[in-house]
């Protein structure tokens, strides 16, 4: 794919507002629902707008994060940890079923019930102190004290990682997301050293987690290589955190944006999985979307995807798509359109984490505003900002009271 860069858009597009993402989205899925852009590097990518586009690609093995000739690549980010393609082109799918059988019984949706319990504790704490803090018109950063933390805690006791790690390695994940350090990669590169310090440490003290499964994976298979095995830990630690971060402050706005629903979600109890589901269809902080790349050409509508080209997956976009979601914008818990939301992706490669975000997502914002009823906006919601420097997005801050 070689276009006229001056005539095509280029991502991240602006954002009117942290609850709107702007008419962009709809007017590109309306005309091209595969089309030509820039990435936010610079380079070509075709961007994937529509529901049923991109339900079919995440479902396509045509399409993988791997590139035949990485260095011919476009890039899609200025970022170190999803800048391009990643890993070997010839063992990227027998990798990711080995990964597959190895993670999906690991981070099962029983495993994820058993840590419920832990889970609710962790946040009644957490309320508890931001309830000391704040009240009576004093200002919290509910960021800070909730969807920053809880996370971070869940994701330690799944993998094994000691609480005490939770300043450095939220450090490293925040450098590899960044679009605009000077040296995007030293992130990256200290976060899997990082992670190969933790797989070592599980090889001489195994325990009951996540690390461990995979440290047994490898000696069941000498092609899992350590390399190999600290790049899986790191994505873990990366991704098992800073989305889930994200999704709770921006859930914890949309609410506060919708009193009945609020309402419903703390008093309703067959109510929240579903309003869960719509936090998750409409909580989108990051700017763009999911990068791969063409393993052979894809023929899709009537556009031609070639091998080796990029391709962004909005899934902010898809899950807006008017054919499928009647009124997008709105957060409607009653919902019946029979197509689930594509937050996790689909097909083969569904997010292997989306019980653990269901878990923690109900627990924060239900007793969240179980326990804080009158929680409101200390500022203006037209006075919160995303960062747009960073890969995952995400809220700077969420000033409350109550």
């Amino acid at each position: 794919m070689r276009p006229d860069t001056a005539e095509i858009p280029r991502l991240p597009f602006d954002r009117p507002a942290v609850l709107d993402i702007g008419p962009v989205w709809a007017d590109l899925r309306a005309r091209h629902p595969v089309s030509r852009v820039l990435t936010p590097a610079g380079d070509p990518a075709w961007l994937v707008t529509g529901y049923a586009e991109a339900k079919a690609l995440f479902s396509d093995p045509r399409l993988g994060r791997s590139h035949r000739r990485p260095g011919e690549a476009s890039r899609i980010s200025n970022s170190g940890f999803n800048g391009g393609p990643v890993g070997d082109f010839d063992a990227e799918p027998a990798f990711n079923a080995c990964l597959r059988r190895v993670l999906v019984p690991s981070l099962s949706a029983r495993r994820m019930r058993r840590l419920e319990d832990e889970v609710q504790t962790l946040t009644d704490s957490l309320v508890d102190r931001m309830i000391a803090e704040g009240g009576d018109g004093k200002v919290v950063d509910l960021h800070q004290h909730l969807s920053l933390p809880l996370p971070i805690f869940v994701i330690c006791q799944l993998l094994g990682v000691p609480y005490s790690h939770r300043d450095h390695f939220k450090d490293l994940s925040e450098r590899s997301a960044t679009m605009t350090g000077d040296d995007p990669l030293s992130g990256v590169v200290e976060l899997f050293t990082y992670a190969a310090e933790l797989a070592e440490v599980k090889k001489r003290e195994p325990g009951e987690d996540v690390i461990t499964d995979l440290v047994q994976a490898q000696r069941d298979d000498p092609d899992f290589t350590d390399s190999q095995l600290a790049m899986v830990v790191a994505g873990v630690l990366f991704a098992g955190h800073e989305t889930t971060v994200n999704r709770i402050s921006i859930g914890t706005l949309l609410l506060l944006e919708n009193p009945e629903t609020r309402r419903r979600l703390v008093e309703d109890a067959d109510s929240r999985a579903p309003i869960v589901e719509e936090v998750l269809r409409l909580a989108a902080p990051e700017g763009f979307g999911l990068a791969r790349y063409a393993r052979e050409d894809i023929t899709i509508g009537e556009v031609t995807i070639a091998s080796g080209d990029a391709v962004i997956i909005s899934t902010l976009a898809g899950n807006r798509d008017e054919w499928v979601f009647p009124d997008p914008e709105a957060l409607d818990p009653e919902r019946r359109t029979g197509a689930p939301h594509l937050s996790f992706g689909h097909g083969a490669h569904y997010c292997i984490g989306a019980s653990l975000a269901r878990v923690e997502l109900k627990i924060a914002l239900t007793t969240l505003f179980a326990r804080v009823p009158d929680l409101r906006l200390a500022v203006d919601v037209g006075q919160l900002s995303l960062h747009t420097e960073r890969l995952t997005g995400g809220l700077h801050d969420l000033p409350v009271t109550w």
